[in-house]
Formats: structure tokens, sequence, C-alpha cells
């Protein structure tokens, strides 16, 4: 069954259906891995947006739940070159095109990837469309073409976190009991993947996940030894609940504080910093960071399409960590209170273990 993706501008590819039939609108993106296709689907940050691999087969170790990041997939559209249909591993426990289907993602493939993604990277993300289930194309028409730039991604992070006032200690179905934890760690969920729970408890910790709507108070008043700000989607700047949430308990002052992705992006904002947006973002598992203190580089994960700008930070904080490619804040220090906070996600095996040493530091200042 044929497919059609359609760009804001106005730019059709011509392909063939997998997953669900039918239309969706989203923010048309490109992840660069050449593996994790089942942790990008899962993934709560990529909430909003229609999803490029630009590596060229996906599916091949069809679907582990094991590895999802996530209970569901969160993206709006997926689109890929091949699909595979007949996966091979061990731990294969189904076909990925039966898993889209089951998800109601909505998903094209046989378009050149490449085109799209060279698209993208010289005009920057736009909104697109997706259509299957009939004959021939939709007219692109101007009303179409408006419904498409119109969409906008709202209520992001309220969407993917858990439920208010929810208090739970597991994200993910299979999260162990922690026995005589070493520490208590608050998970703060702005679409937190499971893998950061994965790494705190790996450590030892007991972690309790709380929504994005629980206030500073509540937070302080379950005495953790460490708060996790999660990643998420999104605009940073939406948040504005949640940032004044973050800054209160910064002017607490004596909790510690490890912020990643999206955290990451609130805490500067809380802390006084901006944020902006990027023109095709970073996404992707080999992006290369620089340690100012060591000038050591390290390959790290990434998925995220706004950044902190590095001259607005406050003059208690420093820049930790910048991308070796468009030399964008990737971490940032703060000297008055004890937290720090980084763009790219160390729980993600990017080098593979580049950045894990970074959950050490932070149970270390707890």
């Amino acid at each position: 069954m044929k497919a059609w993706l359609i760009l804001a501008d106005g730019t059709i590819f011509e392909g063939t259906s997998i997953g669900k039939t039918g239309r969706t609108i989203g923010e048309t993106v490109f992840t660069t891995g050449m593996t994790g296709y089942l942790e990008t689907l899962t993934d709560p940050s990529y909430f909003g947006q229609i999803v490029t691999q630009t590596f060229p087969l996906i599916g091949n170790y069809g679907v582990i739940p094991q590895d999802f990041e996530s209970r569901k997939c969160h993206v709006r559209g997926y689109i890929v070159r091949e699909l595979c249909d007949e996966p091979s591993n061990f731990r294969c426990g189904g076909i990925l095109n039966d898993f889209l289907k089951a998800q109601g993602i909505i998903g094209i493939c046989g378009i050149d990837t490449r085109a799209l993604t060279k698209k993208l990277r010289e005009s920057g993300v736009m909104n697109g469309m997706i259509a299957s289930g009939t004959d021939k194309c939709p007219d692109v028409t101007a009303a179409l073409l408006k419904e498409i730039k119109d969409y906008k991604i709202v209520q992001a992070v309220e969407t993917v976190s858990i439920k208010e006032g929810e208090v739970s200690s597991k994200l993910r179905a299979d999260a162990p009991v922690a026995k005589a934890p070493a520490h208590h760690i608050v998970l703060w969920d702005f679409g937190a993947k499971a893998n950061i729970q994965r790494e705190l408890e790996k450590r030892g910790c007991k972690v309790t996940v709380v929504s994005c709507e629980t206030s500073a108070e509540q937070i302080l008043a379950l005495k953790p030894d460490g708060l996790m700000l999660s990643n998420g989607p999104g605009d940073p700047a939406d948040n504005t609940y949640i940032i004044e949430e973050i800054r209160k308990i910064c002017e607490f002052g004596k909790l510690p504080i490890f912020g990643i992705c999206l955290g990451h992006q609130m805490l500067a904002l809380a802390r006084g910093a901006k944020t902006s947006k990027l023109k095709y973002g970073h996404r992707g598992g080999n992006h290369p960071v620089k340690d100012t203190a060591t000038n050591r580089v390290y390959i790290t994960s990434q998925n995220h399409g706004y950044a902190v700008e590095a001259d607005t930070l406050p003059s208690f904080a420093t820049m930790s960590f910048f991308n070796v490619n468009d030399n964008t804040c990737e971490g940032v220090r703060y000297n008055d209170i004890p937290a720090f906070s980084v763009q790219f996600h160390p729980e993600a095996c990017g080098g593979p273990h580049d950045t894990n040493f970074l959950f050490d530091e932070f149970l270390s200042m707890v």
C-alpha cells in the first residue's frame, strides 16, 4: 500500500505504508543512530515528532521489550528507508511492523531518507504529514499546507509524565526492589527514560518517581538524598510551573541535583539562563562532546531540539561540556549549590560507557 510524506514546504516523498494506515502530522526530525530503534520509538522525548532513521535498514533484530525506554511508543510517525520483515536475534520477540501497528504508529518506508535528511539539515526541522490508506496522494492545497505548518507540540511533558499525584517506585514493570538502599533518589519525571532509573538502581539506590506536577514542597517532604531531573519532550521554556518549582529547590540549596537533557535545560532556566531552538537538533548515538576541565572528548547519545545559551549562564555557573561539532553548551556546573547537568544522555551507553561516570559523580555529591 502506498504512502506519502508531505512536508510543510510542499515537498512530497512517495513510499510504502508501514504500521497503521491513516494520517498524522508532526515535527519531522532525523536521528543518526545505527542501532537503538526500539529505544528511539519508546523514548518520551520524541513525543510530537515524526522520526526519520538515517541508517538504511531498520528492524533487523526485531522487537525486544526489555530494551524499551518506556511502556509505549511516543513518536507521531516513523520513516525508514528499508524495513526488515525477517528479523534475526536470539532476543527477538516480534516483527517491528506488527509492533508499529499494535502501537497505532503511522509510518512510511522506501523513500530516499538521505534526500530528506539533507533537506532538514539545510532548511531546518519542519512539520510534515504522513498519509496512507488511500489510492492517491492527498491534494496538496493551501489549506492542507496550513494545517501542517500550524501543528505545534503542546503539553508535551504533562502528556508523557506519570499522572498527577502519583508517586511510584517503578517506571518499568521489571524494576527491582532495592535492599538496604545506599541512597534515596527522587526522579522527577518529565518523560524519563527507564535506563536512568536502571543506572541509579545498579548503584544501590532506592528510586521514587514523581509526576511533573509535583511541587518543590512535596519533593522535599519525601526527604530524598538527591534529586534527578529527567529528560523529556518539547520546548523547555513552556514549563513555567516546573521551572519555578526547580528554582525553589535550588533556593533550599542543600539537595544534590543532577539534570539530564530537558532537566538540564529547565535547571538552567531556573537559574536565570536562556534556551533557544537549534536548526535541526542533535539526535543520534555518535555526538562528540569535550570536557572543559580535562579537554577529553567523549562520544555521547543525544536527542534534543533546544540548547542552553552558554553566554547567558549566571556568574555562579560554568559550562562543563561543549559540543565539538557546533560548540553548543552540553553541560553546566553550579558553584553555589550542589548541582550539575548535562545535555546528553549518560544512561544511553554512547561510547558505549563513556559518560556513565556522571552517575557516580552525582552519588559522590549525595
